[in-house]
């Protein structure tokens, strides 16, 4: 469990904030977020106050990074590169979460390293971080910025190539002329109060301006399904599952975006077997795959590749 308690002891009475950074080494920023959360503990209450005083014995939540030995497959002086396997959460939900990839970049690199954007639980691949807070900043405007180009690997049900090839240009949907599709659906999250809220993201006409670009590589006819690479022109929550999902092309194993709402709750409740999911959905994880990144920081293009055999790993599920 990454987060453990800790016990403290100060004679003096004193600001909370000015213990842990003299203490601790923490920034007032930084001292004072943690009170914020509830992470010091006084007489067993959470302190509330970020100007609050300690004095004799009290307790810090600390987050204690434990390595599952996944180190980068590539890093600079300022950041590195994981290749996050399926089913790995890259930020941990709760105090609760026993792992996470925010455990083997501070494990790596310290207290400063950070993630510099996400990608969803199961979605497997690429994923940058900061060593420090300076080169964290950088990062995150690169990606505010759309300076970092994005290249994702996914399965998806049905034959791509006919659909597009015998189809013209559709609302939201541009066909071009290298052979892929350019999806132009702005994107909402969901405000109802339906059970299926958690779904959270839709087309919708009132949405987020959304871009991805759909490129057609292989169809597998046995299966029914077509190898495709997503490039994401912006960077809305779930926005490569619910444009592939709104074009009728849903990526396979998608426990959400193109199954019943009843399935979507049991999903979401951990009440579908892996055998389940594989029969509704066609996997038992979804098939999409953070490839490649490419971007420009410190005189240098990065272009960086995902070392994973995404094909190979697919195919295992959908057995």
């Amino acid at each position: 469990m990454p987060f453990v308690v800790k016990k403290f002891f100060t004679p003096v009475k004193q600001k909370a904030f000015l213990f842990l950074m003299k203490e601790l080494d923490f920034t007032q920023k930084e001292a004072q977020r943690l009170i914020a959360k509830g992470r010091l503990i006084v007489n067993g209450e959470p302190m509330s106050r970020t100007a609050g005083f300690v004095t004799g014995e009290f307790e810090l939540i600390s987050f204690e990074p434990l390595s599952r030995d996944l180190p980068p497959i590539f890093q600079t002086s300022d950041f590195a590169v994981f290749d996050k396997p399926s089913g790995v959460m890259v930020h941990p939900q709760n105090r609760h979460t026993p792992y996470s990839m925010i455990d083997e970049i501070k494990h790596y690199f310290g207290r400063d390293a950070n993630i510099a954007h996400r990608i969803d639980q199961e979605t497997s691949g690429l994923l940058l971080s900061s060593k420090n807070k300076q080169s964290e900043q950088t990062l995150k405007l690169l990606f505010e910025n759309r300076k970092i180009q994005k290249r994702y690997l996914a399965f998806v049900h049905g034959d791509f190539f006919q659909d597009y090839s015998e189809k013209g240009n559709s609302r939201f949907v541009e066909k071009r002329a290298d052979g892929s599709i350019i999806i132009s659906a702005p994107l909402l999250r969901r405000k109802d109060d339906s059970a299926i809220v958690r779904m959270v993201v839709k087309v919708h006409d009132d949405g987020k301006p959304s871009q991805t670009i759909v490129s057609p590589l292989k169809y597998f006819p046995e299966q029914n399904i077509t190898l495709v690479e997503a490039r994401p022109l912006t960077g809305r929550q779930h926005q490569i599952r619910v444009h592939l999902f709104h074009v009728k092309h849903p990526i396979v194993g998608d426990p959400i975006y193109g199954q019943k709402e009843e399935d979507i709750v049991r999903f979401l409740d951990k009440e579908i077997s892996s055998d389940e999911r594989l029969m509704k959905s066609g996997a038992k994880r979804l098939l999409l795959h953070a490839s490649n990144l490419e971007f420009y920081h410190s005189g240098i293009n990065f272009i960086l590749k995902s070392k994973t055999d995404f094909l190979r790993e697919a195919f295992k599920f959908m057995e």
